[in-house]
């Protein structure tokens, strides 16, 4: 992979929140991004922050949220600073899990803090047998309706391998600028 680094030298940063339910491959995905290799990981309890840098100066703060039931009833408190959401979706998994993660990732998607910021949806393990499409996962959660209002798309992907990583997070990266970019202006004609 190559494309990450820890610093950013423009001074650029965007925060990143990272979320799905519990075994859907968020900590895997989040360090083969940050050490281009794959890591055993455990359950997370709490949370995982980890500095990650696409070429072109954008460093990105991810913050990987454990998706145990109990930790979803906390993540709104995550949505507050993040520019950004990448929301990774098991699509191996049945169908009554694949409908929690469906009813989640509508509901953190009405958090005002998360208004209009840019939606990357994993859709992982496409290397497993039976795996949903990235298609299937847009259909199945209603993206195109649930994020009308911004920029967002939907990434097939294998956290173990990396397959469709980099090009999800570029992706997510130059929604995070554009979005910033509008921010920065709506707020410079808001002074005048």
């Amino acid at each position: 992979m190559g494309l990450l680094n820890s610093k950013s030298p423009k001074g650029k940063q965007a925060h990143i929140l990272l979320l799905g339910l519990d075994s859907a491959g968020k900590s895997t995905l989040l360090y083969r991004l940050k050490l281009a290799e794959t890591v055993s990981t455990i359950p997370t309890i709490g949370f995982n922050v980890e500095m990650v840098q696409l070429q072109g100066g954008l460093a990105l703060t991810v913050w990987d949220v454990g998706g145990q039931e109990k930790m979803r009833a906390v993540w709104d408190c995550y949505c507050e600073d993040a520019h950004g959401l990448a929301y990774v979706v098991d699509c191996s998994d049945g169908a009554r899990r694949l409908e929690d993660s469906r009813r989640e990732f509508k509901h953190i998607l009405q958090n005002e803090h998360i208004r209009n910021a840019p939606v990357l949806v994993l859709a992982n393990k496409q290397d497993l047998p039976g795996a949903l499409s990235a298609e299937d996962i847009t259909r199945m959660f209603k993206v195109k309706k649930l994020c009308s209002d911004r920029n967002w798309y939907v990434q097939p992907c294998c956290a173990v391998t990396g397959e469709g990583l980099d090009d999800g997070f570029r992706r997510l990266t130059e929604f995070v600028k554009s979005h910033l970019k509008a921010r920065e202006t709506l707020a410079f004609f808001k002074q005048k």
